[in-house]
């Protein structure tokens, strides 16, 4: 049994080797608090800095809303969301980047070899990138997306896989919202090409027909002036980014005539433009006189729908659809 002797002598012991060492846990456990406590107030700092940084981005730019292309512009919730995204992408790597390596450096003050924990964590690291590589890559497209802000919230895109209206921005996926009202789900990774149709202008084109044998310079004064018209009325003024311009003959058929008409628009309004334009141009041909293919002359047309007359109406030619020929085929109506 150990005596008295042997129990002073260990106690003895222990006190020499803490008084030869205190000073040395000493400095390791301040230069640890002094890490950890640079770490933590660098990590404050810089997600402060990150957040004022974003606040800014997301503020409004002073004279433009109000108006309908500022609207186009400056679209609150897409800076909202784009905004949100790339300040939480920043502060959790600076967060990560500031505790690992402050975590590797307390490591390395008690004097731990970190060649094995290193090579082991690269090893891990490969295997759950491999094994969660389409994350990863739904990800790091999300990352760049964002950042390069190829489309946001409000914008119509075609994603190859689907198309319709952008309703949500995320890191993994992007909500967009279909023509029939359905949503989407479409992973940033899949997306291999993005056509944006809410950027630059959209080009409003119309296509009108008309008989062969109308005045092509009329033609183009009645356009011009149904153009001039629309171009000075509200909203239309706004929708509209340029003259609309008549092109030309678009096609020239044994029966008919194609002109060409164009117009830049505001992205989006495309469609509702064209629709105005041939609602237009059809009350502007009515009033002159100018018949588009297919249509009756107004003597003709009452006698056809007068179910008294005795008269028949004229021939109007269809184009074929033959592949051997072009030729117009007559269609006679019956005589009631």
């Amino acid at each position: 049994m150990p005596t008295l002797e042997d129990a002073q002598e260990s106690a003895t012991n222990a006190a020499s080797w803490v008084e030869e060492n205190w000073s040395t846990w000493l400095a390791i456990g301040l230069r640890v608090l002094l890490i950890v406590v640079i770490a933590a107030v660098l990590r404050v700092v810089v997600r402060r800095a990150i957040t004022k940084l974003i606040d800014r981005m997301n503020r409004s730019v002073p004279g433009v809303e109000g108006t309908t292309l500022g609207g186009l512009l400056v679209n609150v919730e897409r800076r909202r969301q784009r905004s949100q995204a790339i300040g939480s992408v920043l502060r959790s790597v600076a967060s990560f980047l500031i505790m690992g390596t402050a975590a590797l450096m307390v490591l390395a003050t008690f004097e731990i070899n970190l060649a094995p924990l290193l090579a082991s964590a690269g090893v891990a690291g490969v295997a759950i990138g491999f094994g969660a590589r389409n994350l990863v890559t739904d990800f790091l497209s999300g990352v760049f997306m964002i950042l390069e802000d190829q489309y946001g919230v409000g914008d119509t895109v075609d994603a190859g896989v689907a198309s319709g209206e952008v309703i949500e921005v995320g890191l993994r996926v992007t909500k967009l919202r279909g023509d029939n009202g359905e949503i989407w789900y479409v992973r940033n990774g899949e997306v291999k090409r993005i056509g944006n149709l809410s950027q630059g202008w959209a080009t409003a084109g119309v296509n009108v027909t008309v008989r062969h044998d109308e005045d092509l310079d009329r033609v183009r004064r009645t356009l011009l002036a149904v153009g001039e018209e629309m171009s000075k009325e509200e909203p239309w003024n706004e929708l509209l980014w340029g003259p609309i311009e008549v092109l030309g003959l678009d096609d020239v058929l044994l029966d008919s005539m194609v002109v060409r008409v164009s117009a830049k628009t505001m992205p989006g309004k495309a469609l509702t433009v064209e629709r105005e334009l041939r609602w237009r141009i059809k009350k502007a041909f009515d009033a002159a006189d100018i018949r588009i293919v297919g249509q009756l002359p107004p003597e003709l047309a009452a006698d056809a729908d007068d179910p008294t007359a005795g008269v028949a109406a004229p021939s109007v030619y269809a184009n074929t659809t033959s592949p051997q020929s072009e030729r117009a085929t007559p269609i006679t109506p019956t005589t009631k």
